[in-house]
């Protein structure tokens, strides 16, 4: 016990310095940003001088600071372009002023409707993106797939809120997953296999707070052993998730199989702190009204949603795509205040 206890205080004082350290980057991006939309004002306010101005302003800046980064002319036409895009704003929304200066760079070069930004930049801090994932779910639509689509699920029937808002805002549709390998006709357990080898991807697209347990979770019933495709716990939620996979469309017999499943996961798994487990069917398409009347009467919380299988994923994004570990428990804070010239 006083071993157990040694152990415990050790890690509370790492976590109690982590978090300081979060804090005070955190603090210290905030203000840089700040720092940015000001000299963007004043850029602005002297633009009557033209490019002489920025690039006066660039030599003398870097003879002053010339161990600060960021005061490149390209830079200095940045904070312009930042000043303007949100001197409307009674104040800097919270979401931009907490992300990296690079990150801003990228929603202001690529989303040029606001609200559309504001929700890229609100995902980027809850889910701690880095630029190369920021830019990756511009590049795939996230926000259509998230925001906009049209989701099939049981959620307000079977979960209380707030979990029953929490589980809907997770699903997306379809899911895109990256699997260069993968034939062109491929089954069930080619899809699952590929998708267990690359599963640093597949949390990507699921989204933030996925821990992946494990394939063919084996559940026993009676005499009889019954394999779930993948078996995740997600962090926020505090459940397990049932993921099975589908290669043809979809069937209303597929709805009572994770039904099934969610059932024994409740009974034999499932701890008393955990809540309700959640299914999420996956196929190769479906048809809505189908859909609707499967899930009715269901009492288990069910998804239903299509996916896409890329064959291609640039290799840039491949090498700087943050591991397992990254996605589910930590975040990066070397990139908190970083600056691009």
């Amino acid at each position: 016990m006083l071993e157990k206890n040694f152990k415990d205080t050790i890690i509370n004082i790492k976590n109690e310095i982590i978090s300081t350290q979060t804090q005070i980057l955190s603090d210290a991006n905030i203000r840089l940003i700040k720092l940015y939309f000001k000299l963007g004002k004043i850029i602005n306010d002297n633009s009557k001088w033209g490019d002489k101005f920025i690039e006066t302003l660039e030599k003398e800046l870097r003879l002053d600071f010339p161990n600060i980064k960021g005061f490149s002319a390209r830079n200095l036409r940045r904070m312009k372009k930042f000043y303007l895009e949100y001197k409307d704003e009674e104040i800097l929304p919270p979401a931009v002023a907490k992300l990296p200066w690079t990150h801003n760079i990228i929603l202001i070069e690529k989303i040029k409707d606001k609200n559309i930004r504001f929700w890229y930049a609100n995902e980027a801090v809850n889910g701690n993106w880095s630029k190369v994932v920021l830019d990756h779910q511009i590049d795939m639509n996230l926000y259509e797939r998230k925001a906009l689509s049209d989701k099939k699920n049981n959620f307000k029937n079977t979960l209380v809120s707030p979990q029953s808002d929490l589980a809907n805002d997770l699903q997306k549709d379809p899911y895109i997953f990256n699997l260069p390998l993968l034939k062109e006709r491929y089954v069930e357990k080619e899809l699952e296999e590929f998708m267990v080898e690359r599963i640093r991807d597949v949390l990507l697209e699921l989204g933030n707070g996925f821990s992946f347990i494990g394939n063919q979770y084996k559940v026993t019933v009676g005499n009889n052993d019954y394999f779930i495709d993948m078996l995740f716990y997600h962090l926020k939620l505090h459940c397990y998730i049932a993921v099975e996979l589908k290669t043809v469309p979809f069937k209303p017999e597929f709805i009572g199989q994770l039904n099934f499943y969610l059932n024994v996961l409740d009974e034999q798994v499932k701890d008393a702190h955990d809540e309700p487990s959640i299914g999420l069917l996956l196929c190769r398409s479906k048809e809505k009204l189908t859909v609707e009347y499967s899930l009715k009467g269901v009492d288990k919380p069910i998804g239903v949603s299509s996916y896409e299988v890329e064959k291609y994923i640039p290799k840039d994004i491949l090498e700087k795509l943050p591991t397992e570990e990254d996605i589910n428990l930590h975040i990066d804070l070397d990139e908190k205040v970083e600056i691009d010239e």
